[in-house]
């Protein structure tokens, strides 16, 4: 069943998680085919921004009390996964392979946003996409593979930054940048890549064999 489903759901449908930490720069709507998560106190923030979310899932101990509604997942305070990964796992059973994340970088716990960056290292290793938004920032992991941006999208109106989350990042091109490279290798010890600037249309990043993190950040 679950194969089935998952065979109904385009490819680039979004599915959106909603955490309750700072919301980040507005919210981009998933389309028809999408879906959206609040995690725990992230149903405050959908109903600040009059966001109605498809199902809510957390242990409640953020929000202080279980929602009602039939779409309503309660978790266990004592567990081995975030809210956040809860909801992920729960977008991946049916069916979605890319994730924009809200709510969940920057504030008081930056402890969550590490690990919000780890799980976008797993969803790249899984062969999944993710976005991290934060005020001003995003976040995406890639993993033997290519990223493209566009020079005019506000998120790279400001600076780039690629840095290696494995020992050692082989075959790592920058095109379309002040600050170019050519089958480079980066490692996880030194942010060579830090502060970059568009120079082109368009940015590409790209790598043979490794995992990068590249955060765009707005001016």
């Amino acid at each position: 069943m679950e194969d089935e489903r998952r065979t109904e759901i385009p490819e680039e449908a979004c599915c959106c998680l909603i955490g309750a930490g700072l919301f980040g720069d507005g919210f981009i709507p998933p389309g028809e085919d999408g879906l959206i998560i609040a995690c725990d106190g992230g149903i405050r923030s959908c109903e600040a921004r009059g966001i109605r979310p498809d199902m809510i899932i957390g242990d409640f101990d953020s929000l202080g009390f279980v929602p009602d509604g039939k779409d309503v997942i309660t978790l266990p305070v004592r567990k081995d996964v975030t809210d956040l990964w809860a909801a992920y796992e729960e977008g991946v059973k049916r069916g979605y392979r890319y994730f924009r994340i809200y709510g969940a970088a920057g504030g008081a716990r930056p402890s969550h946003t590490v690990a919000n960056i780890q799980m976008l290292t797993h969803m790249a290793l899984a062969g999944n996409r993710g976005e991290l938004y934060g005020e001003g920032a995003v976040y995406r992991v890639i993993r033997n593979g290519t990223l493209r941006l566009p020079a005019n999208d506000p998120e790279c109106a400001g600076h780039l930054s690629v840095l290696s989350l494995s020992e050692r990042s082989e075959g790592v091109s920058i095109r379309g940048l002040s600050y170019t490279l050519d089958g480079a290798e980066l490692t996880y010890d030194f942010p060579l890549g830090v502060g970059n600037l568009p120079d082109a249309e368009e940015a590409e990043i790209s790598v043979e064999n490794g995992t990068l993190l590249i955060i765009t950040e707005r001016e």
